[in-house]
């Protein structure tokens, strides 16, 4: 399941509630099945898990039923007996919606259990001036939006995730410290949940942007590693780790802030509070600061941002080719602290790092083999995220949809008539 486990709500699995999460659980299992096959027939879907061709044919048909799978008129032919028809996944009425709050943006993504696009939107906004109230305002007036867009195209909304630069306490949805917004203990699930029109079914999600992203990340087809080490690229540096393919979390969700690891005590204030944070040497605003000090305060968007310092390395700029060497030096030393304590197989870099790639991962490489205890075979592939600023707000949206290939019921029967 893309590295992504939430036990909350999970039944106690005696008597009824027991039989309904052996169900429960066999829809999970032909539904993931067609997923990963992309296409399957009864028959087979039967010799594969398992199960009694009658018990198949049931399960298909509530999945059917629930617009999860379609029936197609292709048949798929073997060696002996009449040939079958194909199963595959539909899901095209079924929507998760991803939200993601950063310093200077809001973000809004819609996809359907394919995770096919239905909307994508990203618009400027000075979280950190306004608070965390307003902000919860404006996320949900954009969700709002959203979901009225989505329904009146008949696609029903299963959940929301909701990305958010910070310390989140996942199951009560509430983000405990976000330094760079300046946010303690804002409950976002109660809010958002106040602020919409939502049944009482539908899931809110909320965690930390890095792990988000990190998802995302993973999940990509081209990612074949099962560890992996995502560095966010935005005002504020942070981590998502995956290993033994399961997202990392900590003993109470917390880890991963490696942007607040110290590497020069005599440096610059953190938001944190603390000085010499690795933060203060790589995130957006010190790459900026660095090599494009007249962009300092004109807040535009961190995606104009990186491309502007894109440009103006490419144009031969010297100040630019200068402060993204610096930033590539520091670069390296926050990736051979992840390669020095977790050994992953692939290092992932989002935000504006993904942007300016080029320019910083050669300065970057040297510093990891100067620095990795275990030597060259510990070194491992430093890559630009595939889906770079968008990765945290696509990882909302994933982890509805997992949601419901973990859990088909919950959406509904489609009504008859």
């Amino acid at each position: 399941m893309r590295g992504y486990d939430n036990e909350v709500n999970r039944g106690n699995g005696r008597g009824i509630v027991g039989q309904a999460a052996v169900r429960r659980g066999n829809l999970a299992r032909v539904l993931g099945e067609i997923r990963s096959a992309g296409v399957y027939s009864r028959a087979a879907l039967a010799t594969r898990t398992g199960l009694t061709k009658a018990t198949v044919s049931n399960l298909v048909n509530e999945l059917i039923g629930r617009r999860l799978i379609r029936e197609t008129g292709r048949k798929q032919s073997g060696n002996v007996g009449r040939p079958s028809r194909i199963l595959e996944l539909d899901g095209c009425s079924v929507a998760a919606l991803g939200l993601e709050v950063n310093a200077n943006c809001l973000a809004v993504r819609g996809v359907d259990l394919a995770e096919r696009m239905l909307l994508d939107r990203r618009v400027g906004f000075d979280a950190v001036r306004v608070g965390a109230s307003r902000t919860v305002d404006e996320l949900a007036r954009l969700a709002s939006e959203a979901i009225a867009e989505l329904e009146s195209s008949g696609v029903r909304l299963v959940g929301v995730g909701v990305a958010v630069p910070g310390l989140v306490d996942v199951p009560s949805g509430t983000v405990r410290h976000a330094p760079n917004l300046g946010w303690q203990d804002v409950p976002i699930t109660e809010w958002l949940r106040g602020r919409l029109d939502l049944d009482p079914e539908t899931t809110i999600t909320v965690d930390n942007e890095a792990n988000l992203a990190a998802l995302a990340e993973f999940g990509d087809e081209a990612n074949t590693v099962s560890e992996l080490v995502y560095l966010t690229g935005e005002l504020g540096i942070g981590s998502g780790l995956i290993t033994a393919g399961r997202l990392l979390r900590g003993s109470d969700g917390y880890s991963g802030e490696i942007g607040h690891f110290p590497v020069d005590p005599y440096g610059r204030r953190c938001r944190c509070g603390q000085h010499g944070c690795l933060e203060t040497k790589i995130g957006l605003a010190a790459a900026v600061r660095t090599a494009a000090p007249d962009l300092v305060g004109t807040l535009r968007d961190p995606d104009e941002q990186a491309r502007i310092l894109l440009q103006r390395a490419e144009d031969g700029d010297q100040q630019a080719l200068t402060g993204l060497d610096e930033i590539g030096r520091w670069l390296g030393v926050g990736i051979s602290i992840a390669v020095n304590m977790l050994n992953p197989g692939v290092v992932v870099l989002g935000g504006y790092f993904a942007t300016v790639s080029a320019h910083v991962v050669p300065t970057a490489m040297r510093e990891l083999r100067s620095r990795a205890v275990a030597g060259p075979s510990a070194i491992c592939p430093v890559t630009a995220s595939v889906f770079g600023f968008t990765a945290a707000v696509r990882g909302a949206a994933i982890v509805i949809t997992e949601e419901v290939f973990r859990d088909p019921c919950l959406v509904p029967p489609e009504e008859p008539g």
